[in-house]
């Protein structure tokens, strides 16, 4: 089982570097980082605007957004969509980390 698991993570790395990206994956999504980061820079940019009493951006509010990434729409659909976008926030929070692989969820460093 970890065989298999190490030696898929290889090959999604490979792929990643062949592609020129980091790839976030959050259960059966993969996302570029590059995705991810419009993401964040779109809740920064939206949060000013939001009452402090709101609790914040929701997914269905963010999915309809006309520049919201096109690569993340698909996960708009998914019930658990808010906890996925909030999971992808706290890796665009420090990039840096995700680029030198610290995060699980990335690969193709």
């Amino acid at each position: 089982m970890n065989t298999c698991l190490l030696s898929a993570l290889c090959l999604l790395g490979a792929w990643a570097t062949l592609t020129g990206g980091v790839i976030v994956k959050d259960g059966d999504f993969s996302f570029s980082l590059e995705s991810v980061k419009k993401l964040k820079d779109l809740q920064e940019l939206q949060e000013p605007r939001i009452p402090r009493n709101s609790g914040g951006l929701t997914a269905p509010n963010l999915c309809s957004l006309p520049n919201f990434p096109e690569e993340l729409r698909p996960l708009c659909k998914e019930p658990n969509a808010q906890k996925i976008l909030d999971r992808l926030g706290a890796i665009a929070a420090d990039p840096s980390t995700c680029e030198i692989c610290a995060y699980a969820a990335c690969a193709g460093c």
